[in-house]
C-alpha cells in the first residue's frame, strides 16, 4: 500500500545519539537500517536528482567524487543559502564526507544482512541538535520511502517546522539529549 504525504507520520525518536560535545559543536549520530543495497543507497546520497527527492539540500553535481567542489543549496530556506564544499572522502559505496551547514557530514554504509546500516555523523550547534535530529529523522524516513518506490516527497527546510511530527520529534530528542527545546 502506498503512503501519501498526508498519511506519513514519523515513528518515535530513536536511532540517534550524541557522540561528542566539544563546546557549542556537538556530534549527532543517526543510525538507520535500510533493506536496500549499499550501492542503491550510495546513489541516493550522491546523485543530485535523487537528493532533490529527500535531502535538506540540493547539489549542483554528484557528491560521489573525492576532491570535487560542489555547490550545496539549502532547500526551503527563507532566503537562498548556497555554499561551496569540497568532497573530503568518497569511497563508493562505503564512505562519503563533506561540510555543510557549518559542520561536517559523514555518511557510512555497511552491509547488514540483506540490507545496509546507514550511519550519519553531523556536527551541529548544541542549541539546534534536537531540531537537527528531528529533521534528519524525517529526511531519512523520506529516503526510505523513496528507495521502496513509495515516494512521499521531500519534507525539509521551513516546511519541516510546520509539520506536526517534527515538533514531537524535536521534543523527544531534546528529552533524550538533555537539551533545551524551543517553545512553540
Amino acid at each position: 500500500m502506498m503512503t501519501t504525504r498526508e498519511q506519513y507520520m514519523p515513528g518515535p525518536a530513536a536511532g540517534a545519539r550524541i557522540q561528542s560535545k566539544e563546546g557549542e559543536k556537538w556530534t549527532l549520530v543517526l543510525v538507520r537500517d535500510l533493506h536496500h543495497s549499499p550501492e542503491k543507497i550510495w546513489k541516493a546520497i550522491t546523485d543530485p536528482a535523487q537528493l532533490r527527492e529527500w535531502a535538506p539540500y540540493d547539489a549542483d553535481r554528484n557528491l560521489g567524487v573525492a576532491g570535487e567542489t560542489v555547490k550545496l543549496s539549502t532547500f526551503g530556506a527563507p532566503s537562498p543559502q548556497v555554499v561551496e564544499t569540497k568532497v573530503k572522502r568518497a569511497e563508493p559505496p562505503k564512505v562519503l564526507e563533506f561540510d555543510w551547514g557549518g559542520g561536517n557530514l559523514r555518511w557510512e554504509l555497511a552491509p547488514n544482512g540483506d540490507g545496509t546500516r546507514l550511519t550519519l555523523w553531523a556536527n551541529i550547534d548544541r542549541n539546534w541538535v534536537s531540531m537537527g535530529a528531528a529533521g534528519w529523522h524525517i529526511c531519512l524516513d523520506v529516503l526510505d520511502h523513496l528507495l521502496d518506490g513509495d515516494a512521499i516527497g521531500r519534507i525539509a527546510g521551513i516546511e519541516t517546522m510546520k509539520f506536526d511530527g517534527w515538533k514531537r520529534l524535536t521534543r523527544e530528542y531534546g528529552e533524550q539529549f538533555g537539551t533545551k527545546v524551543p517553545s512553540w
